[in-house]
């Protein structure tokens, strides 16, 4: 398929990652990747049968240029031109042949990794330890460092780092499950606190009811006491009436 970047389809100012991989160039160009695109950090041109890199535009904020599985055998000192800050470049299964047309690289000092698989230069004896003299500033060569350890994946970095992120953020707030035992600790000591209470209070409201009934039974004594004392003495009275009574009876 041919491709044709139009300012119908995108915004070039605002693009920062563009794949056009197995698409089809026109004459060894991709027609409209032009400078417009000033925010462009990535940009994947595989199978696109690109010949050679001469009209590529600048493209001073691009880091990572995948350019994999075409036709590219020489002109490699454009990129340090128009893409300076690249720290990662794929150039495998092009055409590149010798370590002449690797030294271009040497202007790309931000360079860090750089593959070369399935090109015929990799066939070269001492291949790996010629490129890394000569390009001092790579750390990773077909995805291996100088003692043979394997580079990282950018995506996995950046899984590691939320998830870490994640642990410290839950080291700060601290289990949920801790607070949530304190809670229930505290509602439990406030609901005995609560009981003590109403216990002692009931001790003390029953100990008053016995009081009361004491004195109720005191004054309900006491004052049967004075009937019983008012009635002796009305008696009292009566039977000193009597006799008087009588006598006055018989003298009349």
């Amino acid at each position: 398929m041919l491709i044709k970047l139009t300012s119908d389809l995108l915004s070039y100012s605002k693009v920062t990652e563009l794949v056009l991989d197995n698409c089809r160039s026109s004459n060894g160009e991709i027609e409209g990747l032009n400078d417009s695109f000033k925010e462009l950090e990535f940009l994947s041109m595989a199978n696109v049968e690109l010949t050679s890199l001469a009209k590529l535009p600048t493209l001073s904020k691009l880091r990572k240029l995948e350019l994999s599985d075409n036709i590219i055998s020489g002109g490699l000192e454009v990129l340090a031109e128009r893409c300076p800050n690249l720290t990662y470049l794929n150039l495998s299964g092009n055409k590149i042949k010798d370590l002449g047309t690797v030294e271009a690289l040497q202007n790309l000092k931000n360079l860090k990794s750089l593959d070369l698989f399935n090109c015929e230069i990799t066939n070269l004896e001492d291949y790996r330890d010629s490129i890394f003299e000569l390009l001092q500033q790579i750390t990773y060569l077909d995805g291996f460092d100088q003692e043979d350890n394997e580079a990282p994946d950018s995506e996995d970095d950046d899984d590691e780092g939320d998830e870490g992120d994640d642990d410290e953020d839950e080291d700060e707030a601290g289990p949920p499950g801790e607070y949530e035992e304190e809670d229930d600790e505290d509602d439990g000591g406030s609901d005995l606190g609560e009981g003590e209470e109403e216990e002692e209070v009931g001790l003390s409201y029953l100990m008053k009811e016995e009081i009361q009934d004491e004195d109720d039974d005191d004054d309900y004594v006491e004052e049967g006491g004075d009937e019983e004392e008012e009635a002796e003495g009305v008696r009292g009275e009566k039977r000193k009436r009597d006799p008087e009574d009588e006598g006055e009876e018989e003298d009349d």
